[in-house]
């Protein structure tokens, strides 16, 4: 017996979004000093809560404030980096945060990747 076709559509551009969240969380590592290490800091849903404030809609309600009131209070505002206009590159930051709570949680408990 065969595996059905695939019906799922190819991205524009040829580039997918687990690509993207994959470059992003790279770049926040080398351009941001974001580090595995300086993750394993955060020990009280700070990643979380930012990947939520980019995935919410913009115009979200929560999202009026600048930043939003979701958002980690012991991070600074200037980390608070929206770009409204370009919905799948907040997807793609929030992607990378919750990929670097995975991660996270995975050295935390000795669990593998």
């Amino acid at each position: 017996m065969t595996a059905p076709e695939s019906k799922v559509a190819a991205p524009v551009g040829g580039v997918d979004g687990v690509s993207l969240i994959g470059a992003e969380r790279q770049r926040q590592i080398e351009a941001e000093g974001w580090t595995p290490e300086h993750d394993d800091e955060y020990l009280h849903g700070e990643l979380i809560r930012a990947a939520v404030c980019y995935a919410l809609e913009p115009g979200t309600p929560i999202r009026e404030h600048t930043p939003p009131m979701w958002w980690p209070w012991t991070w600074s505002e200037s980390w608070w980096k929206p770009t409204p206009d370009d919905r799948i590159r907040e997807l793609v930051k929030a992607g990378a945060l919750i990929a670097a709570e995975i991660d996270r949680l995975s050295r935390a408990t000795g669990a593998a990747s």
